[in-house]
């Protein structure tokens, strides 16, 4: 784990554990399995939670991430930024794709993994400030929640956070106010990881589970990118033909 944080493997693994465990109940919800209210209750909190925590860790590790090319010319650092940000977006547009052949009307437009590349494109140009990120974060939740109860008659800034009546999608991380979160987690990567050194002292547990998690968060992206088909097919085994499948 050279270069590498473990309690930042440890808390993305558990974060991924937390979406395998989010996702699988709203697929038993979605295909009509298990009826489980998703909408309200404790797993539409879970589901945030985990949300917020995975890409709270984005920022910090964006941070991280920076300390490494600080000193490369700044054009190939915007270079490296754009490319790392539009390949996540990529795969963010492949889901639409996919979900959009299959689940037709709840196609995921702006997901976790839009957000997240959107985020790296946008964010890289201020990494190196602090009290920046934490104010224009939380400036940005604030509107975000501020805007959770309001509707519009558009659908062309539904990445943004401005959902139309009706709009519904099982992969919804608009940019207000998730963005905010990923500078909030900027600004705590540059107070915990000044110049990519750890300013506190954390010793590493040395069993299986935390072993396990670090792998895990190690390999977050194409565990993120595999699981739903993985979960999806399992259940179809499982239960064939569920209400709601598309074939």
């Amino acid at each position: 784990m050279q270069n590498r944080f473990w309690e930042i493997d440890f808390f993305r693994g558990l974060a991924i554990v937390m979406i395998l465990v989010s996702n699988l109940v709203t697929d038993l919800s979605y295909f009509g399995i298990y009826d489980i209210n998703i909408y309200s209750g404790f797993w539409w909190f879970f589901a945030r939670v985990v949300v917020f925590i995975f890409i709270l860790l984005v920022g910090v590790s964006l941070t991280l991430s920076y300390s490494r090319v600080k000193d490369e010319p700044t054009k190939e650092i915007h270079i490296k930024y754009l490319k790392r940000g539009m390949k996540i977006l990529g795969w963010g547009m492949t889901i639409t794709l996919v979900t959009w052949i299959f689940l037709k009307e709840d196609f995921i437009l702006f997901g976790v993994l839009h957000l997240i590349g959107i985020s790296i494109i946008l964010a890289h140009f201020i990494l190196k400030q602090r009290f920046l990120n934490l104010l224009l974060g939380s400036l940005f939740i604030l509107i975000g929640i501020s805007l959770q109860n309001m509707t519009f008659d558009f659908y062309w800034f539904v990445w943004l956070g401005l959902r139309p009546s009706g709009f519904h999608s099982i992969d919804y991380v608009p940019i207000l106010p998730w963005f905010g979160v990923v500078l909030v987690g900027v600004f705590l990567g540059n107070i915990f990881y000044p110049e990519g050194r750890k300013r506190f002292r954390i010793p590493y547990i040395h069993n299986h589970l935390t072993k396990l998690l670090c792998f895990l968060g190690r390999n977050s992206l194409l565990i993120y990118l595999t699981h739903q088909p993985v979960l999806v097919i399992t259940l179809w085994l499982l239960f064939p033909f569920p209400q709601g499948f598309p074939l």
